[in-house]
């Protein structure tokens, strides 16, 4: 009897090609949100048949998408939170430790409100959510942070400023490497400003720089 010995190369090429069709659909519906899926497959240097057997669909390929940045986000909160460090430095490495990965999929932010709904965007946002109130809470407990909102809604605030900030960037009125947003943060979280930027240029000091896919 025959062995199948062509299925593991035919599943590992499968997974190659949907890899790259993620990465390409990353890259260019932030150049183009209106792109259609032809052109996606042409950019990705794949057939159509091959796109549409991963994704049947507009709506297939951004819940990917968003799936893939809830999984990336995740990854990077295990790194992103300091309890041992000052509530603000706390604060500022976590913006700049998420700020890459908010940058790669600040595309999906728009597009999935409007093709999967702002619940879905919110279930992907709600661990870096979590993660700021119980900073923020640390932080006015400690003095640090201002107290006139309460943890939870001063974090959905700061979170609507961070999306805010990297649609700009998206739309080229803003350039930003996240320090600019982490200072951003710090004052609206109630640190002065001086201080706020003396705080995030030591951090940025010290945060990974996370490098790129290789296939973007």
């Amino acid at each position: 009897m025959t062995k199948p010995a062509a299925r593991v190369p035919l599943r590992r090429n499968s997974r190659s090609n949907r890899a790259r069709i993620l990465a390409t659909a990353r890259r260019e519906l932030g150049r183009n949100p209106d792109i259609t899926l032809e052109e996606l497959a042409r950019a990705a240097g794949v057939v159509r048949r091959t796109l549409f057997g991963h994704f049947p669909g507009r709506s297939a390929l951004l819940e990917a998408l968003a799936e893939e940045a809830s999984e990336t986000f995740k990854e990077v909160l295990v790194d992103g939170v300091r309890p041992e460090e000052p509530a603000d430095r706390a604060l500022a490495y976590f913006v700049l430790r998420i700020w890459p990965v908010g940058d790669r999929y600040r595309m999906l932010l728009g597009l999935a409100r409007r093709d999967l709904g702002a619940e879905r965007v919110t279930e992907v946002l709600a661990p870096a959510r979590e993660v700021v109130t119980a900073i923020l809470e640390r932080g006015q407990r400690d003095g640090v942070f201002h107290s006139h909102l309460p943890p939870a809604v001063l974090s959905a605030g700061l979170e609507g400023m961070t999306v805010a900030l990297l649609e700009d960037v998206n739309t080229g009125a803003l350039e930003d490497d996240g320090t600019r947003t982490a200072v951003a943060t710090l004052i609206a979280a109630g640190v002065p400003e001086k201080q706020a930027s003396a705080v995030v240029e030591e951090i940025a000091a010290i945060v990974p720089r996370e490098e790129p896919p290789a296939d973007e």
